[in-house]
């Protein structure tokens, strides 16, 4: 019998055996010639997976809220101006590091599940001064998929520096980083590119690195200067050594191995792989009578699901239930609806298999509930879907 639960929650996710083996390696040095091999590609690697190939990618010992720390503590100084496209949590969050470091913020927001237009943001924009423009592309706490492209694209017209959350988007939903004009992008290990937790990736490009170097002031943050960690990754990359802090050497190798596959997967078809399975977890849950956070099927990602319980059926009820099937879900994050949805996450090395296996723990834990609905309709859709 089976003893753990298969983890389906917007991160940590499900990873791949070869990743889990690099992490259970015996640990090397930080000096040893086959870690900085490793580290070496990881970083050259990461440039390639955030599609920005004259950007300095970072790669830290910490969280996705180490990487958000780390793009303000760099980019903004007392009295500069930020513009935070908001559409949820980390919407919030993002808002209130920029002011730690002395940032004038002001919120363009929407409604629980929807994502301020770009004429909105233009507006705003046109008001003039920002220095940076910070982008949730998806919001874990919503579902909601944001327009970077556009927005991007608003931010360079205005003299903006656009700052893009990618921690549960990078691997999972196309990000194109020099194509469209993102200066800097974050993400956490622990979602789409599928290593546990505890590293934050990062890649600055030009326009972000010029405008670290002309800052006037030192950078906020002590361990998050990129002054401090720029030698180090510019050495590893050219296969030497350096040092600031020492590397989480078994995360590192987990990470190299993860990403290594992701390319050899191809970016386009590990986005169309997300975007089929999302499309079969969706029509699961609405098969099922349920709704989504996100307003649309247009700006939900693919990444994640987030349903709203339907009528007469409450998380307190409903994930209990979903878990004794052997499938854990996370419950809402969102301050506004928290008790009105659940979240699922579908990301990484995800397959179909996992999908179903979550939509038919759903369907045991409605019928606990005392919930109507013809059995099997949700596994049905989400089949019929993935299959269209």
């Amino acid at each position: 019998m089976k003893n753990r639960n298969l983890l389906m929650i917007p991160g940590p996710i499900e990873f791949d055996p070869a990743v889990l083996s690099a992490m259970g390696a015996p640990t090397t040095s930080h000096l040893a010639p086959n870690f900085v091999e490793a580290f070496g590609q990881a970083l050259e690697r990461t440039r390639q997976i955030f599609q920005c190939p004259d950007g300095q990618p970072f790669v830290l010992a910490g969280t996705g809220t180490l990487g958000m720390d780390a793009a303000c503590a760099n980019l903004v100084e007392p009295g500069d101006r930020a513009l935070v496209v908001n559409t949820g949590y980390f919407g919030d969050r993002i808002g209130v590091i920029l002011e730690r470091y002395g940032a004038q913020v002001t919120h363009v927001k929407a409604a629980p599940g929807g994502h301020p237009g770009l004429d909105e943001v233009e507006t705003a924009l046109k008001a003039g001064g920002y220095k940076v423009m910070t982008v949730t592309h998806v919001d874990t706490s919503t579902g909601v998929l944001a327009d970077l492209a556009g927005l991007a694209a608003l931010g360079q017209r205005y003299g903006a520096l656009v700052v893009a959350d990618g921690v549960c988007s990078v691997a999972g939903e196309d990000l194109r980083m020099s194509e469209w004009g993102v200066d800097v992008a974050f993400t956490a290990s622990q979602k789409a590119v599928g290593v546990p937790p505890g590293l934050a990736l990062l890649v600055a490009g030009p326009r972000a690195l010029a405008a670290f170097k002309a800052r006037k002031t030192p950078a906020g943050s002590y361990y998050a200067d990129w002054g401090n960690w720029l030698p180090v990754m510019e050495a590893y990359e050219a296969r030497k050594t350096a040092y600031f802090g020492t590397p989480a050497v078994n995360l590192v190798f987990a990470l190299n191995v993860s990403l290594g596959q992701i390319l050899q997967e191809g970016l386009q078809a590990r986005f169309a792989r997300h975007a089929r399975i999302s499309r079969a977890v969706k029509a699961g849950i609405a098969a099922l009578g349920m709704g989504q956070v996100p307003l649309s099927d247009a700006i939900a990602a693919h990444t994640m699901t987030a349903p709203r319980f339907p009528a007469g059926v409450n998380g307190a009820d409903l994930l209990p239930q979903v878990s004794q099937a052997g499938v854990t879900l996370a419950g809402g994050l969102h301050a506004a609806i928290k008790n009105e949805y659940f979240r699922i996450g579908h990301m990484g090395a995800v397959s179909l298999g996992d999908a179903l296996a979550t939509i038919g723990a759903i369907e045991t834990a409605l019928a606990a509930c005392g919930y109507a609905f013809q059995p099997g309709a949700g596994l049905a859709a989400a089949q019929k879907a993935y299959l269209a």
